[in-house]
C-alpha cells in the first residue's frame, strides 16, 4: 500500500543519501493505478517485502514518499506499483513520469514484511489490499520463499476487477519464467477478490475469512499457529480486522527484533 501519513520536503535541491534513477518503463492498469520500473543503483541492497522512500523535484524541492519495492532483492531493475491521487503531493507528478525521466530514491530500505520476521513454518499466507500487493510482489519472486515455505497463498482484494489485473500478470510471469517455475513450481496459489463486482470470489477477504469460505474455496484447513504464518499489507481497516482474525486463531504478531506468526506494514498507514 502506499498511502503513507506524511511526505518529507527539502529546502536543498537534492539531499545527501540519495540516488538519481532512470525511469525504464511505465504501465497504467486503471484510472488509478499504475506500475513502473527504474535502474537499479549499483550497491544498492535489500530484503525482499522492504520499503524505500522514493520522490521527485516538486518546483525545485525533493518530495518523497513511503514505497514498497515492488521486485525481488535478485533483480536488476526496481519496481513499483503506485495509486494515483490527482491532488497527491507526489503521486500527481508521479503518474505522468515516462520512460527516461529521473527518479529519486533514499538510500535506505526499511521495512517488517520479511522473511526474517517470521517463525519457521510450512504454510505462509499474504494477505493484501490493493497496492498492498507490492510487497508480495517482491517476495513471491524470492527463491528464499519457496526454500522456507511449502505453501504460499497470496491475496489481493480490491474494489473491482480491473484492479486486481496486476496481480494476475506477477502470476503469470512466475509461471512462464523457466528458472522461477523451477523454484515456485506449484508451491504459489492466487486467491483475488472483489467488494464491488461480480467476480469468482467477492466480498473482503476478512468476511471471507470469518465465514470459512476462504478455507473451504482453497481446500485448506483454519488457521493453524502451529504451521501457519501471515504478512499483512493493506487499508488501516483491513490491518486491523485480519491482525483480529490472526490472533484469534493464536498466532502472535512479529517483527524483526522478535520474529513471530504474522507481521504487518504499518508504514503506509495515516
Amino acid at each position: 500500500m502506499n498511502a503513507p501519513a506524511k511526505t518529507e520536503e527539502f529546502a536543498s535541491p537534492i539531499p545527501a543519501g540519495v540516488y538519481a534513477e532512470t525511469v525504464l518503463n511505465v504501465t497504467h492498469y486503471t484510472d488509478r493505478l499504475f506500475r513502473f520500473t527504474m535502474t537499479r543503483p549499483q550497491g544498492f541492497r535489500f530484503r525482499s517485502g522492504e520499503f524505500a522512500m522514493i520522490g521527485l523535484m516538486v518546483e525545485g524541492k525533493p518530495v518523497f514518499r513511503a514505497y514498497s519495492i515492488a521486485s525481488p532483492a535478485w533483480a536488476e531493475e526496481l519496481e513499483f506499483f503506485s495509486i494515483k491521487v490527482p491532488d497527491g503531493p507526489l503521486t500527481s507528478h508521479l503518474q505522468a513520469i515516462k520512460p527516461g525521466d529521473q527518479v529519486l530514491m533514499r538510500k535506505k530500505p526499511t521495512g517488517t514484511l520479511v522473511l526474517d520476521a517470521l517463525t519457521p513454518g510450512s504454510r505462509l499466507y499474504m494477505f493484501s489490499t490493493g497496492t498492498g500487493i507490492a510487497p508480495f510482489a517482491s517476495l513471491i519472486r524470492d527463491p528464499e520463499t519457496y526454500e522456507k515455505f511449502e505453501e504460499v497463498i497470496l491475496t489481493h482484494t480490491t474494489r473491482d476487477v480491473a484492479e486486481l489485473k496486476y496481480g494476475f500478470d506477477l502470476v503469470d510471469e512466475i509461471r512462464n519464467d523457466e528458472l522461477l517455475q523451477e523454484v515456485v513450481g506449484d508451491k504459489l496459489r492466487h486467491y483475488a477478490t472483489v467488494t464491488r463486482e461480480d467476480f469468482d470470489h467477492r466480498g473482503r477477504i476478512t468476511d471471507l475469512i470469518s465465514s470459512g469460505k476462504f478455507f473451504s474455496d482453497l481446500g485448506v484447513p483454519p488457521l493453524d499457529p502451529a504451521i501457519d504464518r501471515g504478512m499483512i499489507c493493506g487499508s488501516s481497516p483491513m490491518l486491523k480486522d485480519t491482525k483480529e482474525l490472526l490472533e484469534q486463531a493464536g498466532l502472535h504478531e512479529g517483527a524483526n527484533s522478535k520474529p513471530a506468526e504474522f507481521v504487518i506494514e504499518r508504514a503506509f498507514v495515516g
